[in-house]
């Protein structure tokens, strides 16, 4: 079984075991994962590039920031187990596209 398998199957006992399959709509999980990415940017919102670049040597910061972060991922693997997304082909996919957008020595506009 691979770690995503494995997330996956921990993911829907946890929500089975606690009722909970009938709030795990689409546009909750969505909004859920809004808001946990918004903790997540509120952990970075007041930080030099500096500091944000050394953030995880803080060990208070950088606990925090795992935690958001684990936030973010679950309610983004949650979203997608319910919509039937493959996140690691959807991210290949996506990767392909965007080498053919921008091909080496490429700088994209505005940077």
């Amino acid at each position: 079984m691979t770690d995503t398998e494995r997330l996956h199957a921990r993911l829907r006992a946890f929500t089975a075991d606690r009722g909970w399959e009938e709030y795990h709509t689409p546009k909750n999980l969505v909004m859920a994962l809004a808001g946990e990415t918004g903790e997540l940017v509120a952990e970075f919102q007041w930080l030099s590039p500096e500091k944000s670049a050394a953030v995880m040597t803080d060990p208070e910061a950088a606990a925090r920031v795992s935690s958001e972060m684990a936030d973010v991922f679950i309610y983004l693997s949650q979203l997608a187990m319910r919509l039937g997304i493959d996140l690691h082909e959807a991210a290949h996919t996506k990767l392909d596209e965007v080498e053919l957008r921008y091909p080496v020595g490429v700088r994209p506009r505005n940077v």
